[in-house]
């Protein structure tokens, strides 16, 4: 049984605004698939029962060496604050082809994006970029998740002021 139109089928968030979310809002709870992107190119897919939370946890296990792609958004600050989070519900209607079954709905996407970082399923994955620095590298300035977060305020109360002197323009 699929989740009903009503709910968002897929949510995509710069890393900036995602940063400002602290507490997974009731809306996204089904979300239960999430993508590490930019525009051109998906890094990271995975799954988890509530994807928000899990998206937090690669974060901080960034800091803490435990999470590739967590480490690789530490290691591409503050570039990683244009990187999009891209939430979808293995129920929406679009998975209905594969029975809604979250494993074959993470192996599809993995096998459409080809992302940098998934080992399991992805015979190619994408190369990285020569643009972007890989997870590997040493850290060159260690930064606190709390400055990270803050500095991502700073970065969406800059958008917003750009959006609205566009709009008086």
């Amino acid at each position: 049984m699929t989740h009903s139109s009503f709910q968002t089928p897929a949510l995509l968030l710069p890393l900036r605004r995602f940063l400002a979310v602290e507490n997974c809002p009731s809306e996204w709870a089904h979300f239960d698939l999430y993508l590490f992107r930019d525009e051109e190119i998906v890094f990271y897919v995975g799954q988890s029962h509530t994807a928000f939370s899990r998206v937090w946890s690669h974060l901080y296990d960034g800091w803490k060496g435990r999470s590739l792609v967590g480490r690789f958004v530490l290691m591409n600050w503050p570039a990683a604050l244009h990187f999009v989070i891209e939430l979808h519900c293995s129920q929406a209607e679009r998975f209905a082809p594969l029975e809604n079954n979250l494993n074959r709905v993470e192996q599809m996407l993995i096998a459409q994006h080809a992302p940098c970082f998934n080992d399991l399923h992805n015979p190619t994955p994408t190369p990285l970029p020569a643009y972007y620095n890989p997870p590997t590298v040493r850290v060159r300035h260690p930064r606190n998740p709390r400055v990270m977060i803050r500095e991502a305020g700073l970065a969406n109360q800059q958008a917003e002021r750009e959006s609205a002197a566009l709009w008086e323009a």
